[in-house]
């Protein structure tokens, strides 16, 4: 019953939604794994958002694109996962994209996703998509960090292992990304980790990595 919700995502969101409700002992593990790459986007001086790329598991890859080849060339074109693609983004809307960003300890809010598609590629299905910040954060601002992760853990987030996040081309080259390091010790420090936590609340899953994104004086 519950696997039968897993496709397209938004059934699948509808279903952490649940899990999130059950006892955390009942919540242990993952039901999906998604790896996650992200391009922190400058433009004019501020960082503006965030451009994701989402790889699916293969069983979920295999659930969601089921009945979707309609020529029955034996591949997944765009066109044919662009219906899958705009359910999806419009389910992770209630989530906040599981995109979590702060600025001082201070949740920021995310604005609209745009230029989103999906693509098949050796049996994975990967979500691509971009999401802005409602408010730009100035590259000098401090504290700015961010996380990406399922606090029901019913979806397990996990940052590819080979350059997982990057800035996005004409950042400044003194800015720098630190993945699962804090801020340096500038007093926000504490406030940050608070922050974190009071988002996660009861989360029992994998150790979640943050990103901090940090800019030294010219």
């Amino acid at each position: 019953m519950l696997f039968s919700l897993l496709r397209p995502l938004m059934g699948l969101l509808g279903a952490a939604a649940l899990w999130g409700l059950l006892p955390s002992h009942a919540a242990a593990h993952p039901h999906v794994w998604i790896s996650v790459e992200t391009t922190v986007v400058y433009e004019n001086g501020s960082f503006t958002g965030f451009r994701h790329r989402w790889t699916f598991d293969e069983f979920y890859t295999a659930m969601a694109v089921e009945g979707l080849d309609k020529n029955n060339d034996g591949k997944y074109d765009r066109d044919e996962l662009a219906e899958l693609a705009k359910v999806n983004v419009e389910g992770l809307k209630d989530f906040s994209y599981f995109t979590y960003p702060l600025l001082g300890g201070r949740e920021l809010k995310v604005g609209e996703v745009s230029d989103y598609w999906l693509e098949h590629k050796d049996g994975i299905l990967t979500l691509n998509f971009v999401l802005p910040l409602a408010q730009p954060v100035l590259s000098d601002a401090k504290g700015f960090t961010f996380s990406v992760y399922d606090p029901s853990y019913f979806i397990a987030f996990d940052l590819v292992k080979d350059d997982p996040v990057k800035l996005s081309a004409g950042a400044p080259k003194n800015c720098r990304l630190n993945v699962g390091v804090p801020a340096k010790d500038n007093g926000q420090t504490s406030a940050l980790n608070e922050a974190f936590s009071a988002q996660l609340g009861a989360f029992s899953g994998a150790a979640i990595k943050s990103v901090t994104v940090e800019c030294s004086a010219p």
